[in-house]
């Protein structure tokens, strides 16, 4: 059908949500405005749908939602007996609503759903898809994103994002099904009545927290450590959660940001609500000065990923997630062996775009390091492998650049309500040292060098923007660049192709096949290409050490202006 004959006929169909019929009627005559909302529709990945709210084969909206929970729900009764699944949501527009209609065409397909009666973090799902023994799970969110967008993340029964092949199982049900008149659905309340649809109950919610509370390093260090913390949950999901775990571990003294404490999907504070975007985190910084706090912390509106602030030399300093990351590795690892209780092989995993500073200082304990694609469900994978071979313990922590951390593999994605937990331990720990964390990270720096870590994000909306994406990607690839910044290219490791060539050499990667480039610069560190699996983005990503902070600045921007020319930008 062409973008004209799908615009009338949601303009006939599309008739339950008040919102989207006003729109398509705003939207009569405007081919431009008709082309952008049909011309494709919202494709279900990895990382399940995500788009803007509207009305559209290209929009995030209640069809959108129920067909893909059709595509699902025809997955999990053609490769399960009696499914069932589980749902969540947090603060954004219209996510408890798409919660509440997964879960009815859930049931009318004769899934059992569970639901969270209230918003939760994303750990919050992935744990109740195990603990419930779910065969599927969905997450309504599109975790930082800005505020005109929402999501649908996808779980297989382990508690990860649904992997490749399965979500390419999906997406062909999803292909094959009408978006108006091959969906099974009831009324939600319906569903409640006849028992296919289950609340999960604030018990529930307490034995997460419970649960986040035993992955304490050094149970009871923050009682009595007397530092202010400041917390704020950009409007979004992890106050409860958060707070109470918290107050738990000995926290007394917490001010919650009072502009962005409670559900707002508007974002009204801040319209990128990523805990790695400074504006996001101003208020905090607003109110972490004026209460001359020790300690900020920032989680997302999914509550997956948590940014952090300290006090050195009378001023807050932001950490990033590379920095927190190996902040976290080098505490666990030394209470592990202080304690006696560092396990035989013990590993952490990042992602191929996480600071090869992991690397470092993971060799100084004996931790073998597993680099795994991007996306925390690879993450989870490992551990996986890990619980097949009988060695759990084995895990010490993954995490990614972006802010996401896990300690054991109760969840299998990133959880904000742990990484809270493990940065607050380690202020306590290091206070009674007298020093912060920014002092903690000083000392890692001179003791392994001056790493730094640069993201470079740039967008291509539109219509044309993912072919525009694809050109510059196929462009490094066929013809890869001899230097960049005026240095020798040591290597590339095409993950599209799953191999690295040096020297004119190929070796085999042993990872999934993934649409990402990373160069190894000579005397520098690593370069590396991939666009975003969320968003029409291309990340390039600058994994450098250097003799001083000034010098990785200086290299950083020598790579940065090349690499952009050779990207036709």
């Amino acid at each position: 059908m062409t973008e004209q004959e799908l615009f009338l006929r949601w303009s006939e169909k599309a008739v339950e949500d008040a919102d989207l019929a006003a729109e398509l009627a705003s939207i009569q005559g405007k081919e431009e405005e008709i082309f952008d909302r049909f011309y494709t529709s919202l494709k279900f990945g990895t990382a399940g749908l995500r788009g803007v709210l509207g009305a559209g084969t290209n929009r995030m909206n209640i069809y959108t939602v129920r067909q893909a929970t059709q595509g699902m729900a025809n997955h999990l009764n053609d490769t399960c007996k009696n499914p069932t699944a589980a749902i969540a949501y947090d603060s954004r527009n219209k996510s408890e609503l798409f919660a509440k209609e997964t879960a009815a065409v859930f049931a009318a397909n004769g899934i059992k759903a569970y639901i969270y009666k209230e918003l939760m973090p994303t750990p919050a799902l992935s744990y109740a898809v195990r603990e419930l023994h779910c065969d599927a799970g969905v997450n309504i969110t599109a975790s930082h994103n800005p505020a005109q967008y929402n999501g649908y993340k996808a779980y297989d029964e382990t508690g990860c994002q649904l992997g490749p092949e399965a979500a390419d199982a999906v997406y062909t049900y999803i292909q094959n099904t009408d978006i108006f008149d091959e969906v099974k659905h009831i009324a939600f309340e319906e569903g409640l009545a006849n028992g296919m649809i289950e609340y999960i109950g604030d018990d529930f919610v307490d034995q997460y927290i419970n649960r986040v509370l035993e992955e304490q390093i050094n149970p009871g260090i923050c009682n009595g450590a007397g530092f202010k913390l400041v917390y704020t949950p950009l409007n979004g999901a992890g106050r409860r959660c958060v707070t109470e775990m918290l107050g738990r571990i000995g926290i007394e003294d917490v001010t919650v940001v009072p502009e962005q404490e409670w559900p707002d999907g508007n974002f009204p504070t801040c319209p990128y609500p990523n805990p790695e975007i400074l504006q996001a985190m101003q208020l905090g910084l607003d109110l972490y000065e004026k209460l001359d706090a020790d300690l900020l912390l920032a989680t997302d509106p999914d509550c997956d990923r948590v940014g952090a602030a300290v006090r050195q030399n009378g001023k807050p300093r932001l950490i990033t997630g590379n920095e927190m990351g190996v902040l976290m590795l080098d505490y666990i690892a030394r209470s592990r062996v202080e304690s006696g209780t560092m396990p035989s092989d013990p590993i952490v995993v990042r992602s191929i775009v996480t600071t090869n500073m992991t690397d470092a200082v993971a060799a100084s304990y004996g931790v073998k390091v597993v680099p795994v694609l991007t996306g925390f469900k690879f993450i989870g994978e490992q551990i996986r492998i890990l619980e097949e071979k009988g060695c759990p313990e084995n895990f010490l922590l993954g995490y990614e650049e972006s802010y996401g951390y896990l300690t054991s593999g109760y969840v299998r994605d990133k959880d904000a309500v742990d990484g809270s937990l493990i940065i607050c331990e380690m202020a306590a720990w290091y206070k009674r040292q007298g020093k912060t964390l920014a002092d903690a990270l000083d000392d890692l720096y001179a003791k392994y060098g001056f790493y730094r870590n640069f993201v470079q994000s740039m967008a291509f909306e539109g219509a044309d923007g993912m072919a525009k994406m694809a050109a510059i990607m196929d462009g490094l690839r066929n013809a890869p660049p001899a230097t960049i910044g005026g240095r020798q290219v040591e290597y590339l490791s095409d993950y599209g192709r799953s191999v690295t060539i040096r020297g004119g050499e190929e070796t085999p990667i042993d990872l999934p096949k993934s649409n990402v480039l990373e160069f190894g610069v000579e005397g520098a560190g690593t370069v590396t290409v991939r666009p975003s699996g969320t968003e029409p983005k291309i990340k390039v990503y600058y994994s450098l050490k250097a003799a001083t902070p000034e010098a990785a600045e200086a290299l950083n921007k020598e790579l940065m202006e090349d690499i952009n020319a050779k990207m036709g930008l």
